[in-house]
């Protein structure tokens, strides 16, 4: 029997519906992002501001995004690899870092808004939450997306919540989920110097400290580029308030000119009165005479080789 194409015709066929795109590529949560971006009819055109936390293998990006009819608007964003400017350098997906990202994208939102709202200065791993100021704008308000990601205690997308709370936004939350909570009895028990400890990268300091005690070979392998950079566990804490510093002085800091795509370094910086030769890409046409000739010429190549 010859190959019989299936008419998908019946019944069911008809009124089956494939999910969206995203959906089926396992990338959006519908059910969330419906009451995530759901907003009440007599507030018109405000939309509902959502801080998107994603993190990957080699770097955790920040963003304020508002949901249109069409597509969505990135208001700001924030990129851990965007810490080197403010002298973080490596572990740049850890929770240390996530934590500088989230407080970097809060005064970027601040600052593009003229907003009065230093938020926390004292990082001592407390619950913090901007309050309102009675004279004045209320400050940037947001609801956090986690995407698909696991909201276990001590995630690091909470550390980038903790970041951007820190740093003067308006994020609804506790700190049932920060490092070092856990549930007692049925009541929640948090312990800020633990958390603490993970804002200014101590629980890495003491990974490295062990390490280097029970086998100086890992220890280097895993952390040479540290190494390399003069970094001990000593001087990690003191990396990060320098960071953190730094980012509120200046959060829109400009690139430098040697900075090439998110992990790259130039040899020499540019100056912007670079010219680059045109890559044409596609061959140009060729006319019927150039054609007629290439055409001979191959066959008196093939000629002579014959002959030979």
């Amino acid at each position: 029997m010859g190959f019989v194409k299936v008419v998908k015709n019946r019944s069911y066929f008809r009124r089956f519906q494939v999910k969206y795109r995203r959906r089926r590529e396992c990338k959006t949560d519908y059910y969330a992002r419906k009451r995530l971006i759901l907003q009440d009819k007599n507030k018109y055109a405000s939309p509902k501001y959502r801080f998107v936390v994603r993190i990957m293998n080699k770097d955790i990006v920040c963003q304020i995004i508002a949901a249109d009819l069409t597509h969505d608007v990135v208001i700001a964003s924030a990129h851990s690899h965007e810490l080197a400017r403010y002298g973080i350098k490596y572990g740049l997906t850890n929770y240390a870092a996530a934590y500088a990202t989230g407080l970097l994208l809060a005064r970027r939102v601040n600052t593009k808004f003229n907003l009065p709202y230093e938020g926390n200065t004292e990082v001592n791993g407390e619950l913090f939450q901007v309050e309102h100021q009675e004279e004045g704008p209320r400050p940037f308000r947001a609801l956090l997306d986690v995407g698909l990601a696991r909201t276990t205690s001590g995630a690091r997308v909470f550390g980038a919540l903790k970041g951007a709370a820190d740093g003067g936004l308006d994020v609804p939350h506790n700190d049932h989920r920060f490092p070092g909570s856990k549930r007692v009895d049925g009541e929640w028990q948090t312990d800020a110097e633990v958390h603490r400890k993970y804002i200014f990268g101590q629980h890495v300091a003491d990974y490295m400290k062990q390490l280097a005690e029970e086998d100086e070979e890992a220890y280097n392998r895993q952390f040479h580029r540290l190494i390399e950079a003069s970094i001990d566990a000593d001087s990690l804490e003191g990396m990060y308030t320098k960071a953190h510093a730094a980012i509120r002085a200046d959060p829109l800091k400009k690139r430098d000119g040697k900075e090439k795509g998110k992990f790259h370094i130039r040899e020499k910086a540019l100056t912007g009165k670079e010219t680059y030769e045109k890559k044409h890409y596609k061959t140009q046409k060729l006319s019927f005479e150039e054609r007629r000739e290439k055409a001979h010429s191959k066959i008196r190549e093939m000629n002579t080789a014959d002959e030979e």
